[in-house]
């Protein structure tokens, strides 16, 4: 599926969170969403998942408005993570998972929660209350609730935090695996520069509710004449005047 996003904003009240952007994520593309605290980007993809409403703009799906389309079929084939977004911590995780299952209406769902759970390795504490689990943990069960449905769009929202070294980057090997094997495109919004030089094959900046800045990692790292992607992203971060 390919994603398009023209001239989107987003205010409260006087307070403009998102102002007028525009990009697309090609069919099979990762695409890095990039930025400080408070520039946009939480709302930016909650505009994106139906959870708030646009101000302004358009949001397309195959070259066809949202609007238009009927919202339970695409949402159908739309999954997000984030560590942010606590699942319900009464139910354990075999429950989460199921109930997730049955809302996209996914057949066979006890094979697929068997088999995303060996994938990554949820299997020791499957049958354990989510809010009992390391944030770790809690990170790994929110991938797995997310691609329970094999979605064609997949929102990211820091994906890895708080993940150890090791289980970090078993996370981002398992995502580019799954996405070599699945025809998927993806929204990465990250604070790990190194993550997002691994994964995304385009990045978009942003400041202010506004885009600054976009191109492939490379692109921009000689573009802003540094070493690497972090050293990239403060530069931009912190120079007020700089604009696209």
């Amino acid at each position: 599926m390919k994603l398009e996003i023209k001239n989107l904003q987003k205010k409260f009240n006087n307070f403009t969170a998102v102002d007028n952007i525009s990009f697309n994520i090609q069919e099979g593309e990762t695409l890095g969403l990039l930025g400080p605290n408070g520039c946009g980007k939480t709302t930016t993809i909650g505009m994106l998942l139906g959870l708030i409403k646009p101000t302004n703009g358009e949001i397309l799906i195959n070259e066809t408005n949202l609007d238009n389309l009927n919202r339970e079929e695409v949402l159908s084939e739309v999954n997000f993570a984030s560590p942010y977004v606590e699942l319900p911590k009464k139910l354990t995780v075999r429950e989460n998972l199921e109930v997730y299952a049955r809302l996209y209406g996914i057949k066979n769902f006890k094979n697929k929660i068997n088999e995303i759970s060996k994938d990554l390795n949820l299997e020791l504490f499957l049958d354990k209350k989510t809010g009992e689990l390391s944030s770790g943990q809690k990170n790994r069960v929110s991938l797995a609730k997310s691609l329970i449905n094999d979605p064609k769009i997949l929102f990211l929202d820091e994906p890895t935090a708080s993940l150890d070294p090791d289980i970090g980057d078993f996370v981002r090997e398992y995502i580019e695996k799954y996405k070599s094997k699945n025809q998927m495109s993806i929204l990465l919004a990250s604070h790990n520069m190194k993550e997002v030089e691994r994964l995304c094959d385009h990045v978009i900046m942003m400041r202010g509710g506004k885009i600054v800045d976009r191109g492939t990692c490379k692109s921009l790292i000689d573009k802003h004449g540094r070493n690497n992607l972090e050293d990239t992203f403060l530069k931009i971060a912190r120079n007020k005047n700089e604009l696209v």
